[in-house]
């Protein structure tokens, strides 16, 4: 009889990687849930004896899932599959009932490793792939992709600072320049910010990413890197350069290890202080290029520290990007 397994991930290119990478040997009725609320009722109806449980998506998360699972007695085997590799996020997991923990991109060699450690048999003999029938959109690997790279910035930032990152779902769209200000949903528009720039390039593939802290999260983040002396613009710089060089250097990092290209990065400089996204934006919305934009807002748990990191890809990168991330879309 085939074990019922469910899939949880926000990402349609999440689901089919995970659904391809479950042992073809391995007799299964696959399901799929695009957020804990619809893997809850997914379990409840018995198509959830393993999960595969992404954290960060819309609706009800990870973490809320495994607690609701726990809270309603559920019986379902969960294993996490995420992109957020901070330690303390495997820790919280474990502690609220997953079994263990796969970080993305997926290891084919980990999940047959994980199964077998559960006592999980299948025909190690059988080879033949798994047919795997789910439409995939350009953006959602592209979403995926930043997932994970964003995953990695917030693991090297709470390593450095001794913290936990927050993250938030990647927020991706197709835009004119000239519509950005209407486009960017999480930025803080109406608080004052300080903002880093730095250009990339690599492989044909180039844009811009900006960095912009809100004011009010100076004097947090000093005390976090145990700065020491008065906390005027040169202390300001320095601290945001700083978190600039961590997490627009990861995150890009992580991006071109996936598309398997070198980015070269510019010097990050400092292109706003005291200033408005408004202001900001104004001088980037002078063509009707369409571009696509990568938004992600990161918090600092139990702390009053946002900063909004902003990738622009341009125009004319992004069919060589649709044609890198194509081997990853049909692989």
């Amino acid at each position: 009889m085939p074990t019922p397994v469910l899939i949880c991930d926000d990402s349609s290119f999440a689901r089919k990687q995970m659904a391809r990478a479950l042992p073809p040997g391995w007799d299964v009725e696959i399901s799929f849930a695009t957020n804990g609320q619809e893997a809850l009722e997914a379990i409840a109806a018995g198509k959830g004896d393993v999960l595969f449980l992404d954290l960060n998506m819309p609706v009800l998360d990870g973490y809320e899932t495994l607690a609701e699972i726990r809270h309603r007695d559920l019986p379902a085997m969960v294993i996490v599959v995420s992109g957020d590799v901070q330690p303390e996020a495997r820790d919280r997991v474990l502690a609220l009932g997953a079994m263990d923990y796969i970080r993305k991109p997926i290891d084919v060699d980990k999940v047959e490793a994980i199964l077998n450690k559960f006592g999980i048999r299948f025909d190690a003999a059988h080879q033949t792939p798994r047919e795997i029938d789910i439409a995939v959109e350009a953006l959602d690997v592209h979403q995926e992709i930043v997932n994970i790279a964003m995953g990695r910035a917030a693991d090297l930032l709470a390593r450095s600072l001794g913290v936990f990152v927050k993250l938030p779902v990647p927020q991706l769209q197709l835009v004119e320049r000239n519509a950005l200000q209407q486009a960017l949903a999480q930025a803080s528009l109406s608080e004052a910010v300080f903002v880093v720039s730095q250009g990339f390039i690599g492989a044909g593939i180039g844009g811009e990413a900006l960095l912009s802290f809100t004011e009010s999260s100076f004097a947090q983040l000093a005390e976090l890197m145990h700065y020491e002396g008065a906390l005027d613009a040169s202390a300001e710089t320095e601290l945001i350069m700083d978190t600039a060089g961590i997490l627009i250097g990861a995150c890009l990092n992580g991006i071109a290890e996936q598309l398997d290209i070198d980015f070269s990065q510019s010097h990050p400089t400092v292109l706003g202080r005291h200033t408005s996204w408004e202001e900001l934006l104004r001088a980037r919305q002078d063509s009707n290029e369409q571009i696509l934009v990568i938004e992600l807002d990161y918090a600092i748990e139990d702390r009053d520290i946002h900063c909004d990191l902003i990738l622009f890809i341009s125009g004319e990168s992004l069919a060589l990007l649709n044609e890198r991330i194509a081997y990853l879309k049909y692989a």
